[in-house]
């Protein structure tokens, strides 16, 4: 489906602009380490920084190729940070973008996991082989989704450090990995071409769905409409002897929701 013009003037500071900096920066990590670790790059490679450690006693050492995600941090802060830093007079909105960027690339690091191969008689797993990998995009991606759903509004007045913006809170710090805004979101249900906001109206809907595709939630209170949709194509194709396909014509009729 469409989808909103969240990067124009109207719609910047906000929880959306928030995750898709957060997701950017999270992306360019992850698909540099993972270059780097399939030797794809020839300026990185494996974490070796881990090879001689591990707990023989406990029967595992480091070995195999773990992920290493300090180049690919590295690289994400040169590529998105420094554009920002070389601009004068910063506001609140490039101190907002700098912090969320960071958040998605302590994503990557905080959910780093350790995998291990074990080797013995039998498959018993006498001496394990470890090393450490990042999660799954789609994990990080779902932690990102659960920052952006508490995401904090700070204040757009820059002073030695962000600061909430609700006064009763401001003694409650803000963690590396929270997402900000400054600007409250604006209403993506109705269309407003100034901002590039499409608004949902006529997009297509799962009426069974709780979710955000949903009917309930994508039509914003407005209902929907249902309409038959007729899909014909070939089915139960077999092969005959010789030397054509044979296919029957299948008929389906479902129904298609769209917001009002």
């Amino acid at each position: 489906g469409s989808r909103s013009n969240i990067s124009s003037p109207g719609c910047a500071g906000t929880k959306e602009t928030a995750f898709v900096s957060a997701v950017t920066a999270a992306g360019l990590v992850h698909s540099v380490t993972r270059s780097c670790s399939a030797g794809n790059v020839t300026e990185c490679s494996c974490d070796v920084t881990l090879r001689h450690g591990g707990s023989a006693t406990d029967g595992w050492h480091w070995g195999g190729c773990s992920d290493d995600i300090h180049y690919g941090m590295a690289f994400s802060r040169k590529f998105l940070d420094v554009p920002f830093k070389n601009l004068t007079g910063k506001s609140g909105l490039v101190a907002m973008d700098l912090h969320n960027n960071e958040a998605g690339r302590q994503a990557v690091a905080k959910l780093m996991s350790v995998d291990c191969r074990c080797h013995g008689v039998s498959g018993s797993c006498a001496v394990k082989t470890c090393w450490k990998t990042m999660s799954s995009f789609e994990k990080i991606g779902r932690f990102l989704k659960d920052k952006y759903e508490n995401s904090i509004q700070i204040s757009d007045r820059l002073k030695k450090k962000l600061r909430r913006k609700e006064k009763s809170q401001r003694k409650i710090p803000i963690g590396k990995e929270d997402l900000l805004y400054v600007n409250k979101s604006p209403n993506y249900c109705v269309e407003d071409q100034k901002l590039g906001i499409p608004g949902t109206q006529g997009r297509e809907c799962n009426r069974t769905s709780q979710g955000p595709e949903g009917c309930n939630l994508l039509c914003c209170g407005r209902g929907y409409n249902t309409h038959v949709v007729r899909h014909v194509e070939r089915c139960e194709c077999k092969f005959v002897w010789c030397c054509y396909v044979r296919c029957r014509r299948c008929e389906t009729m479902t129904d298609v929701h769209t917001c009002k």
